[in-house]
């Protein structure tokens, strides 16, 4: 999967659970809510903040360490007046990955804050030796923290493609059709019953294109192209203010090129010989 389009794996950073407590430099990511601390480099790029630039609560996070420098998710205490946004904010000055990292730590950060009681028997929990889990004492039910796979899928007939608006999108911008997996489902189950309920349409081959971290709030996003197969646009209208077949050479404004969806656009018009 590795190409223009799609990025290689984080190189760099490695994932642990137990900090081996030998890293000379440290960052930390500072969550609030669904928020991040907002700290920036002198080129106004997005940065993890160190020590004595915020206020957190007692527990700690250990992430694994980037190029060696510890990484590490931490709560914001009520005191720490800093200023906080969403980390959509910063997709146009955040490096990759930073971007993975920084959305580990919000999951990480919400499973705990979420998790503190077992939600059986109501005991507090407490934290497992060596997973990343909450365990309860009294029931020994494990918590992990909680990942959402969700497909996404770009929709084509030759050198036309079918881009949806939700209706929670902004004005003029359309992105390929998404929905998250039901139990008892398989991927390929999903995007075939995702395309259909919200669009009408019916897909044949599907050709799995790649995948991309989305912690919106806790997302997997699986990247397939779909070969249309029949049927007309219907529209699932409480989802999707409209949907369309766009000419290759006529697209409408689609997603920045962060986004998965925008990867399977521009690796499907580099595919039919269009511009990218």
């Amino acid at each position: 999967m590795s190409g223009f389009f799609w990025p290689e794996p984080a190189l760099g950073f490695d994932a642990a659970t137990r900090d081996p407590g030998t890293h000379d430099e440290k960052q930390y990511f500072v969550c609030r809510g669904n928020e991040i601390l907002q700290l920036f480099d002198d080129d106004g790029n997005w940065r993890a903040a160190v020590p004595g630039e915020f206020q957190a609560d007692d527990v700690v996070h250990y992430m694994g360490h980037l190029d060696g420098v510890g990484c590490y998710a931490v709560e914001a205490s009520d005191g720490d007046d800093g200023t906080f946004a969403n980390l959509r904010a910063n997709l146009a000055n955040i490096e990759r990955i930073t971007f993975n990292i920084a959305g580990r730590a919000l999951q990480i950060c919400d499973w705990y804050r979420t998790h503190r009681f077992c939600g059986k028997c109501g005991v507090p929990t407490t934290s497992h030796d060596n997973d990343r889990a909450l365990v309860c004492s009294q029931c020994r039910l494990h918590f992990y923290p909680r990942l959402s796979p969700s497909i996404i899928v770009l929709v084509y007939r030759e050198d036309e493609v079918l881009l949806g608006r939700n209706h929670m999108f902004p004005e003029g911008l359309y992105s390929t059709l998404a929905g998250f997996v039901e139990p008892g489902e398989s991927i390929e189950e999903t995007v075939r019953r995702e395309v259909a309920e919200e669009v009408g349409v019916k897909v044949g081959a599907l050709d799995y294109r790649g995948s991309q971290p989305w912690p919106f709030p806790n997302s997997l996003m699986l990247g397939f192209h779909a070969e249309y197969d029949g049927g007309d646009i219907v529209l699932q209208e409480d989802e999707i203010a409209d949907a369309q077949w766009f000419p290759l050479g006529d697209l409408p404004m689609i997603p920045g090129k962060f986004a998965i969806s925008r990867w399977l656009i521009d690796e499907y018009l580099q595919k039919r010989g269009f511009p990218v």
